[in-house]
C-alpha cells in the first residue's frame, strides 16, 4: 500500500496498522525518512515529496511506479494535508485567507490525492484495489480552529471521492473516505477540550490507532462492497 502523510498521528497509526498485517508499505511525506521510525520498513520504501508542487508529485508518482517494479497496488491512502494558521496560530477565515494561501492548501489536499490515483490507476486496478482519502469534520460545517481553506478543500475531497466511487468502480477500485473529528495527534489546538466536553457524546478524543483501524478495514476484503461512502470518525460529534 500507499501512504501520504506518513510522518506523524494518523499516518504513523496507519503504516503501523499495515506493517503489522504483513503488507508492505511505501510512504510518502514531505519530510525524509526519520532515523528513530516506529515501523520496520527502510528508507527503500520512502518517497520525500512536496506535494503542493505539481512537478514534484509527477516525479514521485513515477518513483513510485519503479519501486514497485511492475507489480501491483493493493491501497492507495490520500492522508497528506495542511491547515495553516495566522500569526499566534489564529484561525484563517475567507476573507483574510490569499489567494496563494488557498492555491497551496487546495494542491495538497485536493490535486494531490486525484494526482496520485491517476498516476497510479494502472497499478491499483491491477490489484483491483482501494482508495481511501482522508477528509474531515471540517468539510461539513465551520470549525472554531480549522481554516476556511482546509475545510473547504476537505468538502471538495469529499464530493472527489464520490465522482471516483463512480469512474474508479467501474474498473474495480473501490474508492471511499474517513471524516476523523478530534483526534489526539500533536496538533491540536488550544480549546479542543472544550469541543470535547460539549460537543462530543463519548467525552473524549479519539486516537490515531482508531481511525487507522477503520482505514484498514476500508482496504480490505471485509469492505469489498463499499464504495462511495464516507465514513464518520469522532466519537459522535457531528450528530
Amino acid at each position: 500500500m500507499l501512504l501520504t502523510g506518513a510522518s506523524r498521528g494518523i499516518g504513523h497509526a496507519t503504516v503501523m496498522r499495515f506493517s503489522s498485517a504483513g503488507w508492505r508499505v511505501l510512504t510518502c511525506s514531505r519530510h525524509p525518512f526519520p532515523e528513530v521510525c516506529p515501523w520496520d520498513a527502510g528508507p527503500e520504501d520512502h518517497i520525500q515529496v512536496d506535494l503542493s508542487d505539481h512537478d514534484d508529485t509527477v516525479r514521485a508518482i513515477d518513483d513510485i511506479k519503479e519501486r514497485l517494479n511492475g507489480g501491483a497496488l493493493h491501497a492507495l491512502v490520500n492522508n497528506a494535508a495542511i491547515s495553516p494558521k495566522a500569526e499566534g496560530g489564529a484561525r484563517m477565515g475567507s476573507i483574510d485567507t490569499d489567494v496563494a494561501t488557498w492555491s497551496h492548501v487546495f494542491n495538497v489536499n485536493f490535486f494531490a490525492p486525484i494526482m496520485m490515483a491517476r498516476g497510479l490507476i494502472e497499478q491499483l486496478k491491477a490489484a483491483k484495489g482501494s482508495v481511501v482519502n482522508v477528509t474531515s469534520i471540517a468539510g461539513s460545517r465551520v470549525h472554531p480552529f480549522a481554516g476556511a481553506a482546509y475545510a473547504t478543500s476537505k468538502a471538495a475531497l469529499a464530493s472527489l471521492t464520490r465522482e471516483m466511487a463512480s469512474d474508479f468502480g467501474r474498473l474495480g477500485i473501490r474508492v471511499n473516505a474517513i471524516a476523523p473529528g478530534e483526534i489526539d495527534t500533536s496538533i491540536l489546538s488550544p480549546g479542543t477540550q472544550t469541543i470535547v466536553d460539549q460537543q462530543i457524546p463519548l467525552h473524549r478524543l479519539g486516537t490515531p490507532d482508531e481511525v487507522a483501524k477503520i482505514i484498514y478495514v476500508l482496504c480490505t476484503e471485509t469492505s469489498s462492497y463499499v464504495n462511495g461512502a464516507e465514513i464518520h470518525i469522532n466519537g459522535g460529534q457531528h450528530v
